[in-house]
């Protein structure tokens, strides 16, 4: 494949071929098969594309305005002739456009490696499957890490406030520029399952099918109060300084804390007392004994703070309350009815974050929805730890003609 096979796209103007990076002997052997031997599409590199300009501003949902967007995006696989082999793939609330494949030999590869390849559940020798970091992300889109050209400093809080339509614009810009006409279907758990709906909404005549999993069709009272508590552990923290604080300076202390109250609603009683019970850790200098689940809280509050921004937090998170397919368009019960995309709804047994009936609710309002059931103790986190479960759903509905 002489070094393009799994990472490439050939799309329209303004698009650039994604590659394989090579390193010594391991890329021979890329480029001797179309694909790496499990069917991962091997090592990717990520491409940032304009979608606009001042005299193509985006105009947002509630009123703010854009004159420059970047987005950064992978795509894996190949795009057809027709522009309509694609599928998008959409990320939840801390991911990323990284959904596939690896930046290097030995990095992690994307979120959901196992269901992007060859011979996979999203199939790159059949499709060209994008995903892009969300607008107001902070994995290379524009949002309150990006510079103002107005003031030459980070956005910070001052970032228009945005919504999950607004992401949609974002995506169907990025995909006009990649000579994408129709696609193949679009797919997203927890805030990517958001965007999923609204493409279906928004988009139809561009949408073949959709996926939506681990979500309802509008924020609860719940996942808002809990969204609520973790911007005020963020907001209170005083090194969050109103949002102005200093590049490369986190408020770890808020940001962790809203860190370990989501990291409770993504996991179940019984996922958490089959991994920690009420097992301890021994003491270390200077440090108490404490909990095995007060270390693991601990763990991911510190891993967020060093991979993630807490202004870009704050406004994802409003972005995600603000969901309600229903809001400007009419009763909740209309608009669903009115979705004419083929939809399957995945939900969790054990979410408690976005319980299963809201899922069963949204496909039973859909009229050509079909409902399956991920069976787990995980929780939410279900979606991205079983990847056999949701690989096996998604294949059948793709290829039974949706």
């Amino acid at each position: 494949m002489s070094g393009r096979g799994a990472g490439g796209a050939r799309a329209g103007a303004g698009a650039r071929r994604l590659v394989h990076e090579t390193w010594g002997d391991h890329a021979a052997l890329l480029a001797r098969s179309e694909h790496a031997v499990d069917g991962s599409v091997g090592v990717v590199r990520p491409e940032v594309v304009d979608v606009a300009s001042p005299n193509d501003p985006l105009l947002l949902e509630r009123g703010g305005r854009l004159d420059h967007v970047a987005v950064a995006y992978e795509a894996y696989g190949e795009l057809n002739a027709r522009g309509d082999n694609a599928v998008l793939v959409c990320h939840a609330l801390t991911g990323s456009a990284h959904a596939a494949g690896r930046h290097g030999p030995h990095d992690v590869p994307g979120w959901w490696d196992p269901l992007i390849g060859a011979g996979r559940a999203l199939d790159v020798r059949e499709h060209f499957v994008v995903c892009s970091n969300v607008l107001g992300g902070c994995y290379g889109t524009t949002g309150p890490t990006a510079l103002d050209p107005g003031t030459g400093r980070p956005f910070g809080p001052t970032f228009p406030r945005f919504t999950v339509r607004d992401m949609v614009e974002v995506q169907r810009r990025l995909l006009d520029r990649l000579g994408v006409g129709r696609l193949r279907a679009v797919v997203g758990g927890s805030m990517g399952g958001m965007q999923a709906l609204e493409w279906a909404i928004r988009y139809p005549e561009r949408v073949g099918a959709l996926v939506a999993i681990a979500i309802g069709a509008r924020h609860s009272a719940w996942a808002i109060g809990l969204n609520e508590v973790a911007r005020r552990a963020i907001q209170a923290d005083p090194a969050f300084e109103a949002g102005w604080y200093p590049a490369g300076r986190q408020p770890e202390s808020g940001l962790g804390l809203a860190r370990a109250i989501a990291m409770l609603s993504y996991r179940s009683f019984d996922s958490l007392e089959q991994k920690f019970g009420r097992e301890r850790r021994p003491a270390e200098p200077g440090l108490e004994a404490s909990f095995e689940i007060a270390s693991y809280l601990a763990y991911h509050g510190v891993k967020l703070v060093q991979r993630f921004d807490a202004n870009t937090y704050v406004g994802l998170t409003r972005a995600m309350d603000d969901h309600d397919v229903a809001d400007g368009r009419g009763p909740l019960r209309e608009v669903l009815a009115g979705v004419r995309v083929p939809a399957l709804v995945l939900g969790i047994q054990s979410d408690v974050l976005y319980p299963e009936s809201e899922a069963r609710a949204l496909a039973e309002g859909i009229p050509d929805a079909r409902y399956a059931r991920i069976v787990s103790p995980h929780g939410h986190d279900a979606f991205l730890i079983e990847f056999p479960q949701v690989a096996a759903h998604v294949r059948r509905f793709l290829s039974q003609g949706r």
